[in-house]
């Protein structure tokens, strides 16, 4: 089963101001992500409310939301590692 992905508008505004390799690395993750949305190298954040998880890109985290009934994968934040959270 595929999920829909979805990004904020942080998310988007990130992406398109990284260089494109780094850009295409962080793409090629997220689509892993709509295929499988736990991987072994997940984490979830705590101290939050919501229940937000991570994966690693290198340097940079991406975290994100999922929605099981609704079939998506929510990119809420893509940053550099101190940045991040």
């Amino acid at each position: 089963m595929k999920f829909q992905v979805e990004f904020s508008s942080q998310a988007t505004k990130f992406l398109k101001k990284c260089d494109l390799t780094l850009t295409k690395r962080l793409i090629e993750r997220i689509e892993t992500l709509s295929e499988d949305p736990f991987p072994t190298d997940v984490k979830r954040i705590v101290n939050r409310a919501e229940k937000i998880f991570r994966v690693r890109v290198g340097d940079y985290r991406i975290q994100y939301s999922f929605f099981y009934e609704k079939t998506l994968v929510f990119i809420s934040d893509v940053d550099k590692r101190p940045r991040a959270y």
